[in-house]
């Protein structure tokens, strides 16, 4: 459990995706991409819990394939997130909590969510080399250990997404008022996008 908190609080594609739907759509988008992400987790799990995530160790190419796609994905998103900032900041008058994520579709970040989520390879790594080897191969019911440890993990990242959310909408109401900072927290959140891109494309398969 203390390992699950670690991994969870860790900052990632996945928890700022979920903060800033929550802050530039709504909240009801925050619970949107939060349910992406505890989709996706849910896919990574079963794929560990079968043995087909270990593909990636055996297959280099599947993994150089997977982390440029993603890389690819998260930096399309920073580079939205930055364009949309610099309109505001040149037009400060339009500049309010936007109704789109720059780079995804508005009306669907419940799939931008689920993409980045089995995309992102912190959350890989996690389930493919941490949470398996809490599973005994010699106890008797070794699907009761991932569903235990399966519980753990989604209980630890429900209560993490919701109180970004929380935040989300709060930091919302902050910024509806101060076009400036709006641009500004727009624009970082882009550059953080883009450096999580960068950094997964110069990741490597340990």
């Amino acid at each position: 459990m203390l390992g699950t908190i670690f991994i969870v609080l860790l900052p990632g594609p996945n928890s700022v995706f979920v903060l800033s739907s929550a802050t530039y759509q709504s909240v009801s988008a925050g619970y949107q991409a939060a349910a992406g992400i505890v989709v996706g987790d849910t896919i990574l799990m079963l794929l560990a819990a079968t043995g087909a995530a270990s593909v990636l160790y055996a297959n280099p190419t599947l993994f150089l394939v997977l982390k440029y796609a993603g890389a690819a994905y998260l930096a399309w998103i920073g580079w939205g997130l930055m364009r949309q900032a610099w309109r505001h900041w040149r037009d400060p008058t339009s500049t309010r909590p936007s109704k789109t994520t720059s780079g995804t579709n508005p009306r669907q970040p419940f799939r931008s969510a689920l993409i980045i989520s089995l995309l992102n390879p912190k959350a890989i790594f996690f389930f493919i080399s941490f949470f398996v080897q809490f599973v005994d191969p010699t106890y008797a019911y070794p699907v009761v250990t991932f569903l235990l440890l399966g519980a753990i993990v989604q209980i630890c990242s429900v209560l993490y997404l919701y109180a970004l959310i929380l935040g989300g909408a709060r930091l919302a109401n902050k910024i509806r008022t101060h076009p400036r900072l709006n641009a500004i927290a727009s624009g970082a959140v882009g550059g953080i996008f883009v450096a999580f891109g960068i950094k997964l494309a110069d990741a490597t398969l340990r």
